[in-house]
């Protein structure tokens, strides 16, 4: 069984400061350029690639490369005697979600965490009293880690790259600790949906891969929602507001009502486990056009259907009681990846064996999102997700525990040297 945790304090204290380092790095990303095809969609990622090839490149891994694209990918080689071990990727993302500012993070280090609470700039408090992940770090006063409360941490999805290094690193300096062949590869993009659009597939030998993009602790996830894009467009008949009857169409109106017409108790507040939802994402426009921005999310493709001819049908709504002209455009961002990981199950039974190994037993909690894993196994790579040790993601209220961080570098070096 790995204790590396016990036998090495170096690794955790290097943990840190590899993760600390990367969170104050800027690399937040753009849907709305994404969506235009840019890739990366904002120059600052190209900033967190070089410095990701740099520390690689230093580490002495083979064929380290940072594509147009800006995935970073490296090569560990095999040790003596595994040269003939089948190969895995491991994989995390470096941009960080635009749905809370990811520039200028200032980490707080928080050691030996009693359970007191914790108050940060802009009113953000962290209770353990209203989260109970908190609550259990208390208990074992791990160390936790935060932003200033202006920003998010990024431990989503920094954490899984710091602990993909460490893990590497570590693997490096100990050339006693037989393994085999690692593929690292490091995309762009994955907050915007865009993540795997060119992932260079040309370059990875891998038949299977993991992400390293979960949260909690013994977390194993090996199934998301199927997920779709919904742009609702409205077109209205404009004319003076004070001449408006009775053959003006607002499509401000029109938007705002085709909203009311969803079902409310099923918006991603109101849902939690396997439950799906629709998650209006943004709206804009003017009296002439509007347009609504849906995700739709559900676990069974059944499910989705339905979600998607709802959405139709409260388009027709519209156009039927307001007049005008409506729209829909369904676009998939992903599907569920639990189908390829129950025709591949030898690559979640060799991550369960580096669970248990570690001294966890894993869990198997649905994915209330996705993961560059859900398009990679799309694509013919089975790629389940590892836990990071990061709560509260996309938001000021994220934190992260060191203790859990090395725990998940623990996992990745037992699945390199295990058979």
């Amino acid at each position: 069984m790995s204790d590396i945790c016990s036998k090495n304090h170096d690794l955790a204290e290097r943990l840190l400061s590899r993760f600390l380092r990367y969170a104050k790095t800027y690399s937040e990303s753009s849907s709305e350029k994404a969506d235009s095809g840019i890739m990366p969609s904002t120059p600052q990622q190209k900033e967190m690639a070089s410095l990701l090839n740099a520390e690689l490149c230093g580490l002495g891994l083979k064929n380290v490369t940072t594509t147009a694209d800006c995935y970073t990918y490296a090569f560990l080689e095999a040790s003596a005697g595994r040269e003939k071990d089948e190969p895995f990727c491991l994989i995390a993302h470096i941009d960080t979600s635009e749905e809370t500012s990811g520039k200028n993070v200032q980490p707080v280090v928080h050691k030996n965490y009693d359970g007191s609470v914790i108050q940060l700039k802009n009113s953000v408090v962290h209770d353990p009293a209203s989260d109970k992940e908190l609550a259990a770090a208390a208990k074992q006063r791990e160390t936790i880690i935060t932003s200033d409360g202006t920003t998010l941490l990024g431990a989503d999805d920094k954490a899984g790259v710091a602990e993909i290094v460490t893990a590497v690193e570590y693997l490096v300096k100990n050339p006693q600790i037989p393994h085999g062949a690692i593929e690292i590869l490091f995309s762009p993009d994955e907050e915007t949906g865009h993540g795997m659009d060119r992932v260079p597939l040309e370059l990875l030998k891998s038949k299977y891969a993991y992400t390293v993009d979960g949260g909690t602790i013994g977390e194993l996830e090996t199934e998301c929602f199927n997920a779709y894009k919904s742009t609702v467009s409205f077109t209205g008949k404009p004319k003076h507001t004070g001449t408006a009857r009775p053959d003006m169409v607002n499509a401000v109106t029109m938007a705002c009502t085709f909203l009311s017409y969803l079902p409310k108790n099923e918006v991603p507040e109101a849902t939690d486990g396997r439950q799906g939802f629709y998650a209006p994402m943004s709206i804009e426009g003017s009296m002439e056009d509007a347009k609504v921005v849906l995700f739709l999310r559900d676990f069974s493709q059944e499910g989705m259907e339905e979600r998607k001819r709802t959405v139709e049908m409260a388009a027709s709504l519209v156009e039927r009681s307001c007049g005008g002209h409506v729209s829909v455009e369904h676009t998939l961002q992903y599907k569920n990846m639990h189908d390829v990981m129950q025709k591949n199950p030898a690559v979640v039974e060799r991550l369960v064996k580096a669970y248990r190994n570690c001294g966890m037993e894993p869990v198997f909690p649905p994915i209330r999102g996705g993961t560059d894993g859900s398009r990679l196994s799309e694509m013919g790579i089975p790629t389940p997700n590892i836990f990071t040790g990061g709560h509260n993601f996309h938001s000021r209220y994220e934190w992260a525990s060191l203790e859990q961080m090395v725990k998940a570098t623990e996992v990745l070096v037992e699945l390199a040297s295990n058979k």
